[in-house]
Order: structure tokens, then sequence, then C-alpha cells
């Protein structure tokens, strides 16, 4: 199952393109994308039922012209995890030791933004962070390894862009704020539903500018903590709620890390892709 947020309404991936869930469902389903969190397993089901029926494979496709706006698939999360530190070669980069708890920090839900819209860049140094986001379906507090996936509705790319220069003021560095200007967390193209992987811990994730070098490249696999793992050890402490996302780190290849450091511009185009999921292509602007 694959779901997507076009011109501001849920869309589901069909045989011929994407269709709207609520005209489909005949308005069991609303419009809205974030709704579909409050009754996941329903909307699971009939889903898989729709898809596989007559009806599916004629039903008028939306989002197939240029003028189609495509938003966040979750575009109003009620929280927001992110992981730092959590791929060794990023570690490394960072030399910083590998810690023994994931080191988690929050990106306000104001910052998101859909795969292909522009982000104005603030002043500073905005830094690029490839990210697969998982999504929750349903309430999960204190899962354990074996239950973890099932609390997953789906995953999907994300970018945790960063202004260094914020994120690092002391005393205590900004974590949250540094990593929270408009724009800053690009999410999407598509929500994908784990069933479609055939091993979902193990996803080809990277960024490049358009036209240009490849900035990050690894694989998921790659974690210190996967996303069971992290799903265990945040909903030990906090609940976690339908239509949450987890921003579960990033690998090797910031520019923050590089020598010379390298940042970016207005004019960039920042590509961001991972297997199975899709691409976002984030044009940068200026002030």
């Amino acid at each position: 199952m694959r779901l997507a947020h076009i011109d501001g309404r849920l869309a589901i991936k069909g045989p011929q393109g994407f269709l709207d869930a609520a005209e489909a469902s005949g308005g069991r389903f609303g419009p809205d994308p974030q709704d579909v969190f409050t009754d996941w397993e329903a909307f699971s089901t009939w889903c898989g039922e729709y898809l596989a029926s007559p009806a599916a494979a004629g039903a008028p496709v939306v989002g197939a012209g240029e003028g189609a706006v495509w938003g966040p698939p979750v575009p109003r999360p009620a929280q927001i995890f992110a992981v730092g530190l959590n791929y060794l070669d990023h570690i490394a980069e960072s030399k910083l030791d590998v810690p023994a708890e994931p080191a988690v920090f929050t990106k306000f839900r104001t910052s998101l933004t859909g795969p292909e819209s522009p982000v104005t860049l603030p002043d500073g140094l905005v830094d690029w962070e490839t990210e697969l986001v998982a999504v929750i379906g349903r309430h999960c507090h204190r899962a354990t390894r074996e239950t973890a996936w099932s609390y997953v509705a789906g995953l999907t790319v994300g970018q945790d862009l960063s202004e260094r220069r914020l994120q690092l003021t002391g005393p205590a560095p900004q974590f949250s704020l540094g990593k929270s200007y408009p724009g800053f967390a690009p999410t999407g193209p598509e929500l994908v539903s784990t069933d479609e992987f055939a091993n979902p811990d193990d996803l080809e994730l990277g960024c490049r500018l358009d036209g240009g070098e490849v900035l990050q490249k690894s694989r998921t696999s790659e974690m210190v903590f996967d996303v069971p793992e992290l799903i265990v050890r945040l909903s030990a402490v906090c609940p976690l709620l339908p239509g949450d996302l987890v921003f579960t780190g990033t690998p090797a290849g910031v520019g923050g890390a590089r020598t010379p450091q390298k940042f970016l511009a207005p004019g960039d185009v920042l590509v961001t892709w991972i297997e199975g999921i899709g691409t976002l292509r984030n044009p940068m602007l200026a002030p």
C-alpha cells in the first residue's frame, strides 16, 4: 500500500495511478491525510480489499498533471522524534563515541514540507541529513522487539535539514530549534507500508545535488539502533501516537564534517532518495 498527499487530499496508489481515497471509499474515509491514522487498521484492511477489486482499475486518477501539489504524507503529527548519531560512519566523522542510548531530539511540526517544496534558507550554515522516517500506525507504549514493526504504518523519505550555527550554540546545544526552520523537514513522496519491502531493515538511502556530486549514500542496515530498537527505546518512555514520525538518523557525508566544510546555497536542488520509497527534490531559495 502506498499513500500520498496530493492537492491537500489523501490519495492511494492504484493500478493506473493515485486515486482519491475519500471518493474511492464512498466517504467512509475522509480526505484529510492525517485523519487516516485514527483507525489505521480499518483503513489498511479496506485499502487492501479495494485495490484488489475491479473498481480500483476503473477509478479516476489524481495528481497526474504538472500543477499537482504534493504535501508531506503525514502533515500534522502530534509528535516528531529524531535520532542523532545512529550510523557508525557518521559517528566517526563527527569524532564522537558510539552512544549507549539513542540521542533523541525533536523537530517541530511547522518544519514539515512536501517532497518538491522549495526551502527558504535562513542566514547561517544549512546542512543536509538524509533519513528514513518511520510512521506510527497505532498507540504504542512499551513495545518489544518482537512487536515493534507491528506498530509501524509505513516508511517515508525525510531530510533533517539543520542550521549548524544555531544548533551548536551553547552552553546547551539547540538541536530542536536549529533543525526546525520552516521547510526543514521535507518528507514523502509516498508513505509505503512495510509489506512492500523484502527487508525493511536494509534499504539504500542517500542524497545528492541535482546535476552534481553524491553527498551521502549508505544502507539502513548500518544503523546502530534499528527501527525496532528505536521504537522499543522511545516507547519505554513516551507513548507513541498514531501518525507520529520517527526520523531515524543520518549516515556519513554531512557538510559540516567535511574538509573544507560545505553547506547548501541558493540555487541548489537537494535530491534525496530511499530505495523502494521514492525521491525528494527540494530547491533552495535565498532568504
